[in-house]
């Protein structure tokens, strides 16, 4: 059999694209027709041997990882902005042209991958996670859900165009909601509550289309489960995203555990800041403002400055993190700062072919916009990390551990947060900040997830008993102690800004699981900074080569999310925010 090397962590300042063996050096994607033969090449090769089986793996992974670039750069390019009919377009063609010609042929390919006699003589320990997917992947194949998710993805689409033409006017200006969000953290209590209600009533002028979308989405995405011999679309969806490590039962645990150990020290938090603000009551627009009376941190200026100071923060950290940004800068794969148009959120999308990934972003000079780029340049990392794996597959990980790149790149950081805030007031300010919000994550994953499971559960429930039984998942989670009188209108769509339900759906519990794994990598990289830096990259660096379980190991920390266990971390994370 072939050698397929490991990866190794000395390309951070490559730009080329790798050499390609199975495609033309000039092939571009077109149109279906200069597609499909090579994937009637790949149906039609004869593979008998291991040796043979590798190398079709490998001109197969080419293959996809050349139109998943490709699929990349449409999405980005949309995104960037949602106005341009023609980037819109160029997206939809891909979804509707080319993927469903794709779905029969990625189907038939695993079919003839698992009958080949050699796999029995594959590598067990390196190949074993990739077969485990692809055999999910060929159970739960169904052609006629190839249209399906055709519909799908274009009405995902229009949750993104949907609320990316959200603006509001306050003051005589007109700004996006992220802009009009930084007003939250006003000490003016006048000026959050406008923009408060300013945010929430323009969410509400799309409520009904927005409620409209999402049954469209749910009636899809439960035929999808049914035509695939599923009871419902969570079932489904576990079996989709590879879950092979736990269970729906082990996330309603984890939700209780949150309940029983977090949600006490977030009433607690909001206790002590309506002392500190000094209100009778504490409102929703009281919750993101400093409760010390100053005015907001303003880290940096524009998207370039947020930019030069993140390539700091990781250089100090470690040179081949800064060099993975500089890349990334070098090749343009940034687009940082809010504007009228762009998509809601934040990404960072892998690009497989050339390993270099894209981080897009809204900033608008907060707090939270550092957190982001830091948690965006954790994932940027974990590209890079996995950019020489030898087959495309390899490089995808599941969330729980694409996740865990991200937060733990976060804290990790908080050492080095001087860049952006030379002040030590204001640095004690961001960091105790941060890690209220860090607990604070617990909380609203739980709130989304849990919710997940009841809609798709009860998947022919009526508009307004989803809006009952949020706002009973939400109080259960969060806010305890906020008075919401008068607002009771606002609080049944809340869920609405969480893409996530749109877009990825059942994409959420890896957070709160990735979460905890980063406060532990955190915990470990705070009593030996080199070993917990190169743990961190040595568990990254194996893509999805391993089980979660072990990659967390290597990482030296543990996947459980046992009320023990999430108590132990969270209480370490109370500790370090009192020694602050």
């Amino acid at each position: 059999m072939m050698n397929l090397a490991e990866p190794t962590a000395e390309s951070a300042t490559d730009t080329s694209r790798p050499q390609r063996h199975y495609l033309p050096e000039d092939f571009v994607v077109t149109d279906w027709t200069a597609i499909e033969p090579f994937f009637q090449e790949l149906q039609a090769r004869p593979v008998q041997t291991a040796t043979e089986l590798e190398r079709w793996l490998l001109d197969r992974s080419e293959l996809e990882s050349v139109l998943s670039e490709d699929l990349a750069w449409r999405y980005i390019r949309m995104t960037c902005d949602t106005q341009d009919a023609t980037r819109a377009e160029s997206f939809q063609y891909f979804v509707n042209e080319v993927e469903p010609q794709v779905a029969p042929y990625d189907h038939a390919l695993n079919e003839k991958m698992l009958a080949v006699p050699a796999l029995a003589d594959l590598d067990e320990r390196r190949y074993g996670v990739f077969l485990r997917s692809v055999r999910r992947a060929s159970e739960i194949y169904r052609a006629e859900n190839i249209p399906l998710k055709t519909d799908i993805s274009t009405k995902q689409q229009q949750y993104a165009a949907t609320v990316g033409a959200m603006n509001v006017t306050i003051d005589g200006e007109e700004m996006t909601l992220p802009q009009a969000a930084d007003r939250l953290k006003s000490p003016d209590r006048a000026v959050r509550e406008a923009a408060w209600r300013a945010i929430q009533a323009r969410r509400l002028q799309d409520a009904e289309p927005l409620d409209a979308l999402f049954s469209e989405l749910i009636g899809l995405r439960t035929q999808v489960a049914l035509n695939a011999g599923f009871a419902n679309f969570r079932d489904y969806m576990f079996a989709a995203l590879g879950r092979f490590d736990y269970t729906p039962q082990d996330c309603f645990d984890f939700h209780a555990a949150i309940r029983e150990t977090v949600v006490p020290l977030i009433d607690d938090f909001d206790l002590e800041r309506r002392q500190d603000l000094n209100q009778p009551a504490l409102r929703p627009w009281d919750l993101d403002v400093d409760p010390s009376g100053q005015p907001p941190l303003k880290p940096f200026g524009t998207g370039e400055e947020l930019l030069e100071k993140t390539i700091a923060v990781f250089q100090n950290l470690d040179p081949y993190l800064g060099d993975c940004l500089r890349t990334m800068r070098h090749m343009g794969h940034l687009d940082l700062e809010s504007r009228k148009g762009k998509a809601p959120g934040g990404y960072n999308y892998p690009l497989d072919e050339t390993g270099v990934p894209f981080i897009f972003m809204n900033a608008t000079s907060s707090l939270r916009d550092v957190v982001t780029m830091l948690h965006e340049g954790g994932h940027a990392v974990h590209s890079f990390l996995t950019r020489g794996l030898p087959l495309g597959a390899d490089k995808h990980p599941p969330s729980e551990v694409a996740e865990l790149a991200s937060m733990s790149m976060e804290l990790m950081s908080m050492d080095q947060w001087d860049v952006f805030f030379p002040n030590p007031d204001d640095l004690r300010r961001a960091k105790k900040t941060h890690l209220e919000s860090v607990l604070e994550t617990f909380p609203w994953v739980a709130t989304i997830d849990k919710f997940q499971h009841w809609i798709y559960e009860n998947p022919l429930h009526t508009h307004e008993t989803r809006h009952q039984r949020w706002v009973q998942i939400f109080d259960e989670f969060n806010q305890r102690t906020v008075d919401w009188r008068g607002l009771e209108s606002f609080k049944p769509y809340l869920w609405q800004k969480q893409l996530h339900l749109y877009e990825v759906p059942f994409y959420y519990i890896e957070y709160a699981m990735a979460q905890l794994g980063a406060i532990a990598v955190w915990r470990n990289y705070r009593q030996n900074p080199a070993e917990g830096l190169a743990a961190y990259k040595r568990a990254l660096a194996l893509g999805y080569t391993a089980p979660i379980g072990q990659i967390y190991a290597a990482a030296g920390i543990r996947f459980d999310f046992s009320t023990e266990y999430l108590r132990t971390l969270a209480d370490f994370v109370r500790a370090e925010m009192e020694a602050l």
